[in-house]
């Protein structure tokens, strides 16, 4: 069964491991990005040269934006980029392609360099300068901007870095020689340039390995979120007193003063924390310089996200397939409907959950997946072996449903996975699919909504009860919570 990269290449996975690489699948992108935190902080000497180009490339931006005016075509020149999908990681929705950086981004961008990083090359608050920066005020500039922007910026050593391992370890057969466009630029020429390499090839297209000690899950080490949290702490970090006082004064001013019985909403401070950084920037400094100052600890953190990953989405997965193989007709169900098919491979992958230990899949470090999006990306990579077309996530006009199973236009079934704490499962349940159906011009839907305790089962089984749903047979709920070994179950009985 082929899910990740070495099993496509045939592969042993501690050759990756050695190597330093992460083993990706090639079914869909895994939620890993590369931190340019990680770049800086590194103590390897390539890493930081890494840094110190993307400051390099900001630099030439920002001079460029203060000599002349940044027209559409230089906009589409320098700051445009496609996203690096070869690498597997990310954020997109359907197999490996996300949107990239477009217009939009690039706008943003160019229109606030100068005030982003007016002290660039000469920081006295910060030991550099950081691209992530440009997330912590509100431009319109996100954390997934930054990782393709990186991607796109380290690209060259990232195709180097795969070279070196395909040229080593890899069959003649199993690689191309291609021209990659954009790979360097040239500040002579002003543009970006193309170069040849030999790649792992498959599927029509070349792989990106990336190093395992680059990424990271969820967040960069520099982020909004963090900045918000430590908020109180920046404005106490600003030795200057005077200023300091300022500072505070001036957020308790635009903190809305709360009705009685009731404290400020998350959105009220947040609201009040971005004007009293838009009148003094200075705090973002004196956060980075925080953040700086814990180097190592960005380290620690991302190496674990990034186990965290390896075994939700490859060890779990790997394990949950090789049950569905040995105990059900999982993989060898033959070509039926489109609808019995995802019907019976639920009830095959309900069967495994609950009774084969399967329920281990969906706990992370000991704890259930918070997130639906990883959910839905571990059922993507148990239901690759079929023939039918199936695409996550696919949006055809009205919002995007979790899979759409199909075979030809008149044979389509539309799946939606969903866990039973989900604020808005009723909502869903009484609307969406109904939505969908007309947008998909399909009549066959299928819900599947995973629980973890009788709590949340008990939740469940009201809303079905409430929407008179019960009894439906496209209604699946699969119970995910831990299960008492044999032992105790016995023990319990007797």
């Amino acid at each position: 069964m082929n899910i990740y990269f070495s099993d496509f290449f045939n592969i042993d996975p501690g050759v990756l491991e050695g190597y330093g690489a992460f083993n990706i699948s090639l079914i869909n992108d895994l939620p890993l990005f590369i931190d340019p935190f990680l770049l800086f902080g590194s103590e390897k000497e390539e890493y930081q040269k890494l840094h110190d180009s993307i400051l390099k490339y900001i630099a030439f931006l920002k001079s460029k934006s203060e000599a002349e005016n940044i027209n559409k075509a230089k906009i589409k020149s320098w700051y445009k980029f496609s996203e690096v999908k070869q690498n597997w990681f990310g954020y997109s929705k359907v197999g490996n392609s996300g949107s990239g950086l477009g217009m939009k981004f690039g706008k943003a961008f160019s229109q606030n360099i100068e005030a982003l990083f007016d002290d660039l090359g000469k920081e006295t608050i910060t030991e550099s300068s950081h691209l992530e920066k440009a997330t912590l005020f509100e431009i319109g500039v996100g954390k997934d901007n930054i990782s393709d922007f990186t991607t796109n910026l380290i690209k060259e050593f990232l195709l180097e870095y795969t070279q070196n391992f395909a040229l080593a370890n890899l069959n003649d057969n199993q690689t191309e020689k291609l021209k990659i466009e954009r790979v360097y630029f040239d500040y002579q020429l002003e543009r970006w340039m193309p170069k040849t390499f030999t790649l792992p090839f498959i599927f029509g297209d070349y792989i990106l390995l990336t190093p395992k000690d680059i990424l990271t899950k969820d967040e960069n080490w520099i982020n909004n979120h963090d900045l918000k949290g430590d908020f109180s702490r920046v404005c106490n970090s600003i030795p200057n007193d005077q200023l300091r006082s300022e500072v505070v004064n001036y957020f308790k001013k635009e903190l809305p003063k709360p009705k009685k019985g009731r404290t400020n909403t998350s959105k009220e401070v947040s609201e009040a924390i971005h004007a009293t950084i838009r009148k003094y920037p200075d705090l973002i400094d004196y956060y980075i310089a925080h953040k700086e100052e814990q180097g190592e600890m960005a380290k620690s953190i991302s190496e674990k996200k990034v186990e965290l990953v390896k075994s939700a989405f490859i060890d779990n997965v790997k394990e949950i397939v090789s049950l569905l193989q040995e105990e059900t007709n999982f993989y060898e169900i033959p070509p039926i409907s489109s609808y019995d098919e995802a019907l019976n491979r639920i009830k095959y992958l309900k069967h495994v959950i609950e009774n084969n230990d399967g329920y281990k899949l969906f706990y992370i470090d000991g704890k259930p997946i918070k997130r639906e999006s990883d959910l839905q990306v571990i059922y993507r990579l148990t239901w690759f072996a079929s023939d039918f077309d199936v695409n996550r996530e696919p949006n055809n006009g009205r919002g995007p449903v979790d899979y759409a199973i199909s075979k030809g236009a008149g044979d389509k079934t539309l799946i939606e996975f969903k866990l039973a704490k989900n604020t808005k499962l009723k909502q869903n349940l009484a609307k969406q699919v109904e939505v969908y159906k007309k947008a998909n011009a399909t009549n066959k839907s299928i819900k599947v909504i995973l629980y973890f305790d009788g709590k949340e089962l008990k939740r469940v089984q009201k809303i079905i009860n409430d929407l008179s749903l019960g009894g439906k047979e496209n209604i699946i709920l699969i119970d995910a919570g831990r299960k008492p070994s044999a032992s105790n179950v016995t023990l319990f009985e007797n």
